[in-house]
């Protein structure tokens, strides 16, 4: 069995960040995975600036906007899940003033999302962003009150 720090890894682009309580995230990453019911093999996450998730959203997604997070599924259907997921540390910064968050938790917020969408939620129509926003609720209450 692979260790959680093998299944998920985190890297910095933005070399100025990091975060604390890193193996805590990604234990908790992982039971979300299984409360979801979604076999996991491998992800990555990509903490990267607002120019290098913008080039990504632009060549792989045509979409010419700032973004916080685009989210890759790499694995085939029916396979244990295999993603990356960039977030893009200067536009959590700026969302997490817009809402009124604290920092660290709109980044745990987008982390989250990132997961879920693997977990097969989608955020496209106003019913699945009801939806995506009430999952990621639900996981980010747990994580700040275990």
């Amino acid at each position: 069995m692979s260790k959680t720090s093998d299944i998920i890894q985190f890297h910095y682009l933005e070399s100025a960040f990091s975060f604390d309580n890193r193996n805590a995230c990604k234990r908790f990453i992982t039971s979300l995975f299984k409360k979801e019911k979604t076999p996991l093999d491998n992800l990555t996450y990509i903490f990267c600036d607002d120019e290098y998730l913008l080039n990504i959203n632009r060549d792989f997604l045509k979409h010419d906007y700032y973004t916080d997070i685009v989210t890759f599924g790499l694995s085939e259907k029916g396979s244990p899940v295999t993603g990356e997921i960039y977030i893009s540390i200067t536009r959590v910064k700026d969302n997490a003033i817009t809402h009124g968050e604290p920092f660290y938790r709109e980044l745990h917020r987008v982390i989250f999302h990132g997961a879920l969408h693997l977990c097969g939620y989608r955020d496209k129509s106003k019913a699945e962003q009801e939806k995506m926003r009430e999952m990621e609720d639900k996981y980010l209450n747990a994580y700040f009150t275990r």
